[in-house]
């Protein structure tokens, strides 16, 4: 047996995550272990604890790269959790960790990380109807030199699907 896909979902925190996002982030996490894809998120609350939770309802290994230096931080549904000491510098430990992206939602900590995973030209997939930068920056490049594109989808499974495609051997 290979290496596992890893694939990381980022979004809004507790702040500015709502219900609609929640429930997104949510079918997420249950499409990236329905592909037998590890997820990895920031580990903490609103997108990242709803896509864990929907990973560990459908029987799936989650990661939780936290900020913090102390794993309690973690939200309950994080199976292996990574306390990193590392502030919001720990955006490039979870973009580097992961094989692929997707986005729902966010603010200005999710752009920090679309742009670490654009940097290395890691596939990112953007949920364009959950708003923030996920639709902001959907079907477009970051800047000028065009590394990689952030392909708009409507749905999680299309998302995951993307991010198969994108790292086949």
């Amino acid at each position: 047996m290979g290496k596992m896909l890893q694939i990381l979902v980022i979004g809004n925190n507790d702040n500015g995550c709502t219900p609609d996002l929640e429930t997104i982030a949510y079918d997420a996490g249950k499409e990236v272990a329905k592909s037998g894809s590890v997820l990895i998120t920031g580990g903490l609350g609103g997108v990242m604890k709803a896509a864990s939770h929907g990973a560990k309802d459908e029987g799936g290994l989650t990661v939780g790269i936290i900020p913090q230096d102390d794993s309690t931080m973690a939200n309950e549904f994080c199976d292996i959790v990574i306390p990193s000491g590392m502030g919001l510098s720990r955006d490039f430990l979870n973009a580097l960790s992961a094989d692929g992206v997707i986005v729902v939602g966010g603010g200005s900590g999710t752009l920090s990380e679309i742009c670490a995973a654009y940097m290395y030209k890691k596939p990112i997939a953007a949920l364009k109807n959950s708003g923030g930068m996920a639709t902001k920056y959907s079907d477009q490049y970051i800047d000028h030199r065009e590394n990689v594109k952030i392909v708009g989808f409507n749905s999680p499974k299309d998302a995951v699907n993307y991010i198969l495609e994108q790292t086949k051997s």
